[in-house]
């Protein structure tokens, strides 16, 4: 997919790639420059000169270097020419764009030579109309396999799955295995595995390459296969595939129907690319930015950013009203209203350090039910500690700064309150989000800021209303 080896496309290599990119890693703009007069000037033979050795992810990079006008105009000239693979390479904004000005009769040409999770990657963002008239153009076994990883749910292992594998029964021996694969110009350009199925196609096992060039030509495979003990059902969320990868340091797997039957093999260059998408959405989703993508126009990324701004806008009026209560105290010592902020932002801060550890984590599937007790006296431990420190360090600072002992007291005690509470919310509310199965990426940081800031001023203003006694 989007990792593939640079060994199958007789692309770059790293003293070649160094000839288009800068110390930054950026694109030099000098070799813009060369493809950008090559466009303006319709130079389609410079053009194919200058991009026909580059590796797909070097052209996705040169492709979002460029201008939106400049971009559509490349793939034009290039024609049949244009490696369709790099569109794997390119922000999702960028690719749609591209695909969305070619006619369907060039995507279906460029989408032949691509392996089938890559082309399932480019066409899972178009109109199921336009899905249907490409695939009507290509050849009856490559629509087959296309329409059914089209078929599976987004984001499933059925979705990522490469339906080009190498299968063969288990009554041939090691010498049938090798000539097969040798003679058959139609098996996919790099496995790793050999799996073993019955007539039905049921996953019987697997056979790494290592132990068929380790074992005699007359030996039968059903002798030296082994049960591949991790077959993928093709429905599994593609996260979970990735933790399975993860857990056992697989390099491919079999994916599975709902019958056992082999439709598809996952491969590590897949998975890396999950961990990057999964990775990048949970810390997109910390921020309230949802799906966004640095290529998506001014209003796509302000509606993407408004609902969790308001979200935000409705907590703040909670916290507002908090301070509200104590308006007479305020106007009695406005000292109080200048380090007001002080106690709700580090309470904010220290929070978002629990929360951060405990939202990746539970996506990791490190913090269980075995461990959180465990977990939760850590923080409220280290919540207890920090709030001391810093109760101190305020606390001197307060006094000195409006010369007011009783100030720096009550701002301290305020401070081991909320660093405290901090700690515990940052920490319980992920958990009862997932508990409640709603993914604590998404909400857990407006309910924190919120915890925090409320029991900041309550307790900060509540303290030195009782203690002053206004």
């Amino acid at each position: 997919m989007e990792g593939q080896d640079e060994q199958t496309t007789g692309a770059r290599t790293a003293e070649d790639s160094a000839d288009i990119y800068g110390e930054d890693g950026a694109i030099l703009s000098s070799f813009l420059a060369q493809i950008g007069a090559a466009i303006a000037d319709r130079d389609t033979l410079t053009l194919k000169r200058e991009v026909d050795d580059l590796h797909q992810s070097e052209l996705g990079d040169l492709i979002e270097a460029l201008h939106p006008e400049q971009r559509r105009a490349l793939v034009e000239l290039l024609g049949a020419d244009f490696d369709f693979s790099a569109l794997t390479e390119v922000d999702e904004a960028i690719r749609r764009d591209i695909v969305d000005s070619l006619p369907n009769a060039q995507i279906a040409q460029g989408v032949q030579d691509l392996d089938s999770d890559d082309a399932v990657y480019i066409l899972e963002d178009l109109e199921k109309e336009d899905q249907d008239e490409i695939l009507s153009q290509l050849p009856f076994t490559e629509r087959i396999r296309l329409r059914r990883s089209l078929d599976y749910p987004e984001e499933t292992a059925g979705r990522r799955m490469q339906t080009e594998f190498v299968a063969v029964p288990p009554f041939w021996t090691i010498g049938q295995t090798i000539d097969y694969m040798r003679e058959d110009n139609n098996l996919p350009d790099r496995f790793s595995q050999i799996f073993v199925i019955d007539p039905s196609f049921k996953l019987l096992g697997a056979i790494d390459l290592d132990q068929i060039l380790r074992t005699k030509r007359s030996i039968k495979v059903e002798e030296v296969m082994h049960e591949t003990r991790h077959a993928i059902p093709a429905t599994m969320d593609q996260e979970e595939a990735a933790r399975e990868f993860e857990q056992y340091d697989l390099l491919s797997a079999a994916v599975v129907d709902e019958n056992e039957r082999l439709v598809g093999v996952l491969t590590i260059d897949d998975v890396v690319d999950v961990i990057q998408q999964e990775a990048e959405e949970d810390l997109l989703r910390m921020g309230g930015v949802g799906d966004e993508e640095l290529s998506d126009s001014i209003l796509s990324t302000s509606r993407s950013r408004v609902p969790w701004l308001l979200v935000n806008l409705l907590t703040a009026f909670l916290a507002a009203s908090v301070i509200g209560l104590f308006d007479r105290t305020i106007e009695h010592i406005v000292a109080l209203a200048v380090l007001m902020p002080i106690v709700a932002g580090m309470g904010g801060n220290a929070g978002s350090q629990t929360m951060t550890v405990t939202v990746r984590a539970l996506a990791t599937r490190d913090l269980d039910i075995y461990n959180a007790g465990r977990i939760i006296r850590r923080e409220m431990g280290v919540g207890f500690i920090n709030g001391i420190i810093f109760a101190i360090l305020i606390g001197i600072v307060a006094a000195a700064w409006f010369r007011d002992p009783n100030l720096g007291g009550i701002i301290a005690a305020a401070m081991i309150i909320n660093m405290f509470v901090a700690a515990l919310a940052g920490i319980l509310i992920p958990l009862l989000l997932d508990r409640f199965k709603i993914d604590p990426a998404v909400a857990s940081a407006v309910f924190v800021t919120t915890v925090t800031d409320v029991v900041g001023f309550f307790a900060f203003l509540g303290l030195a209303t009782w203690w002053f006694g206004v």
